[in-house]
C-alpha cells in the first residue's frame, strides 16, 4: 500500500511540475517576442523620415563646404607667403656676401689713394698682397676655393681648354701646362671653369 501511495504521489508531483515548466517556457517566449517588438519599434522610431534625411545631408554638405573654403583660404595664404619669401630671398640673397666684400673694397680704395700720393713701392706691394689674402680668406670662409689646374690631368668638368701646346715631355701629354684664368668652385659646384693650355 505504501508503495502505491508513493507512486501516486510522484505522479501527482510530476503533473504539478509539468504545467509549471510549460508556463515558464510560455513566459520566456512571450518576453522574447516583446523584446523583439520593442527593438523593431525603436528601429522604426530611429529611422528618420525622408525630409529629415534630406535636412541632415544638406547640413553635412554645408559643413563640408565651409571646411573646404577654410582649407582653400589657408592654402592661398600659404602660397602667397612662400611666394613673397622666395621673392625676398632672390632680391636680397646676396646681401650677406656683398657686405663681406665691402671692407675689401675699402682697402683697395686706400691702396689707390696711396698710389696716387706716390707712396713707397714696396709698402704698396705689401698692401696689395694683404688685400688679396684678405679677399681669398673671405672667399674660403664662404666655401669658394680655387681649382687646382697647372700640372693636373685635363678634366672637362672643371677645365676649359683655350688652346693646345706641344708637350715638353711625354708625361705632360693630356695635362694642363699653363692656367690662363683661374677657376673657382662653390662647395662641389663649379662657379667658373679654369681656362687652361693643354699639352698635346
Amino acid at each position: 500500500m505504501a508503495k502505491k501511495e508513493d507512486k501516486n504521489k510522484k505522479v501527482d508531483e510530476q503533473q504539478v511540475e509539468q504545467p509549471e515548466l510549460n508556463e515558464n517556457i510560455d513566459n520566456e517566449e512571450t518576453a522574447q517576442e516583446q523584446d523583439s517588438q520593442e527593438e523593431a519599434a525603436q528601429e522604426e522610431a530611429a529611422e528618420p523620415t525622408p525630409e529629415e534625411r534630406i535636412a541632415q545631408l544638406e547640413a553635412a554638405i554645408e559643413k563640408e563646404k565651409k571646411e573646404y573654403l577654410f582649407l582653400m583660404a589657408d592654402f592661398e595664404n600659404y602660397r602667397r607667403r612662400t611666394l613673397q619669401e622666395k621673392q625676398d630671398l632672390i632680391k636680397n640673397g646676396g646681401q650677406k656676401v656683398l657686405e663681406g666684400i665691402l671692407p675689401v673694397v675699402d682697402d683697395i680704395e686706400r691702396a689707390i689713394d696711396a698710389i696716387n700720393q706716390g707712396g713707397d713701392l714696396d709698402s704698396l706691394k705689401e698692401g696689395v698682397d694683404l688685400i688679396h689674402n684678405k679677399l681669398i680668406s673671405y672667399l674660403k670662409s664662404n666655401n669658394v676655393e680655387a681649382i687646382e689646374s697647372t700640372g693636373e690631368l685635363f678634366d672637362t668638368d672643371v677645365h676649359e681648354a683655350v688652346t693646345t701646346f706641344p708637350a715638353p715631355s711625354e708625361d705632360q701629354k693630356g695635362r694642363v701646362i699653363d692656367t690662363v684664368l683661374k677657376g673657382y668652385k662653390l662647395n662641389d659646384k663649379v662657379l667658373r671653369h679654369a681656362k687652361v693650355v693643354v699639352g698635346q
